[in-house]
């Protein structure tokens, strides 16, 4: 939210995992790693934000995922707070 309050578009991914009655698991959203949150710059640079608490450790997948959109000129990193979130926007 307090990126929206900065007028920047952002977008927060929600997944899952369902068991289905069959006892099959559906699971929803992205690939594996996808950081929390993504949206662009006013100027159309993309980022990807993964957001953890002071404690939280990313998983291997979210490294992975963060180092592989950032090679291909993407803004991405590890957020703990608001600043870090616009640090990484900001570039």
């Amino acid at each position: 939210m307090a990126l929206a309050k900065e007028g920047i578009m952002c977008f927060r991914v929600n997944v899952g995992k369902v068991k289905l009655r069959d006892g099959r698991w559906f699971e929803t959203g992205v690939p594996k790693g996808f950081c929390d949150l993504f949206g662009f710059r006013k100027d159309g640079q993309i980022f990807f934000i993964e957001v953890k608490n002071k404690n939280g450790k990313p998983r291997y997948e979210q490294v992975k995922f963060i180092n592989l959109v950032k090679s291909k000129g993407a803004l991405a990193g590890i957020a703990r707070s608001v600043e870090d979130a616009m640090k990484i926007i900001n570039g």
